[in-house]
């Protein structure tokens, strides 16, 4: 008899991770595929369900403008409970650390259905960095049945907090697993980037790319990275620098007011996933706040600068992928520039083989799911 998995998610990252463990359950007869999602991302989410061609059986579609993370909890444990009242999977798989995914994880334990998690163990042990995504991960480990580590340290991480080690497997991150089916999409049809002119585009390694948006870094924080960007973009004026702009106020602010008059700086709106790949490709350098950008750009030889204190993904900095450089302005422009302009330094770093996966996970995932319903 057929096992029900239930996938709930919300946002673009978890859609990205989760979309090669879908696409697979979906082509294995030992399963049936529901998909619920709680759109905590709109507009970002549903252009990568697009991509992957997903379409959700049950969308909640619970963004509000401006609402609190306590209003935001409230809307997912409600909607996902409404959805759980009615369908009853063998099993409901979350990915990550957002807000859904915490909720998703309460819920499916309230109801007393097995939780699955993608990408369990991430820990900076720091409940405030990020925020509050620490917390969420933190707390679904604790209910979940089933965990999916993606690396060897992140199932000690789970160990040392009493996580039960026969409940885990390492499996790699599915984020490879995505990003190689984007990388074959993107080869056989580049995508259109309407947002940026061909002149920008028109060589390879010439973009420094820039991604920001953890609400730690809100205020201050933001005003010292856009100050390094600015700042070094005046000192590199033969690269583009490329800021996909998320779409929080608190993000939009200092971003658009600190830089959005340098030539050389092009501030655009959030790209769907192929072009964001297709970017990335292009691109000499990463600077970013974000997480799983961490473990993609490695795949491609790109160094990252992390512009955080702290990282739940500490093997990238081991392997020598990744540093971090917290949100000081004269240490960004130091690491930068030092990478801009030291071949040595600078190769050091981009030939570092991914320490994240090598795009298996999803098959490694279905067959420990398989094993633990039978």
């Amino acid at each position: 008899m057929k096992k029900t998995i239930s996938f709930i998610f919300g946002t673009r990252p978890e859609a990205i991770k989760l979309a090669p463990v879908i696409l697979d359950l979906k082509n294995d007869p030992r399963f049936t595929v529901h998909i619920c999602v709680t759109a905590q991302h709109r507009q970002m989410l549903d252009q990568v369900l697009e991509i992957f061609n997903i379409v959700p059986d049950v969308d909640l579609n619970i963004m509000k403008p401006n609402q609190s993370l306590s209003e935001l909890t409230a809307n997912a444990i409600v909607g996902i409970d409404n959805y759980l009242k009615t369908h009853k999977p063998d099993l409901v798989l979350v990915q990550g650390d957002t807000t859904t995914v915490f909720a998703a994880s309460l819920v499916s334990f309230y109801h007393k259905i097995p939780i699955g998690h993608v990408e369990a163990g991430l820990r900076t042990n720091n409940k405030f960095s990020p925020f509050p995504e620490e917390i969420n991960r933190v707390l679904t480990s604790h209910v979940a049945d089933i965990h999916f580590a993606p690396t060897t340290l992140s199932k000690e991480n789970l160990v040392k907090e009493g996580v039960a080690p026969d409940t885990i497997s390492i499996t790699g991150n599915t984020v490879i697993d995505a990003l190689l089916l984007a990388k074959e999409m993107v080869k056989k049809n580049p995508p259109v980037i309407s947002s940026l002119s061909a002149n920008v585009l028109k060589n390879e390694k010439s973009i420094i790319l820039i991604t920001g948006h953890r609400r730690e870094n809100f205020g201050a924080g933001f005003e010292s990275m856009c100050a390094a960007i600015a700042e070094l973009a005046n000192e590199f004026p033969t690269y583009n620098f490329v800021y996909p702009v998320h779409l929080n106020p608190n993000v939009r602010d200092p971003v658009f007011r600190i830089l959005g008059n340098k030539s050389n700086i092009f501030l655009i709106e959030p790209l769907s996933y192929l072009p964001f790949v297709s970017l990335m490709l292009r691109s000499v350098l990463i600077l970013t706040d974000s997480g799983g950008i961490q473990e993609e750009a490695p795949t491609f030889g790109i160094p990252v600068l992390v512009m955080r204190d702290t990282t739940e993904r500490p093997e990238g900095v081991a392997a020598g992928s990744v540093k971090l450089v917290g949100t000081s302005k004269d240490m960004i422009k130091k690491v930068a520039r030092e990478l801009l302009t030291n071949k040595t330094v600078y190769n050091s770093m981009a030939s570092v083989a991914n320490p994240y996966g090598d795009g298996k996970a999803s098959k490694r995932i279905i067959e420990h799911i398989n094993k633990f319903l039978n």
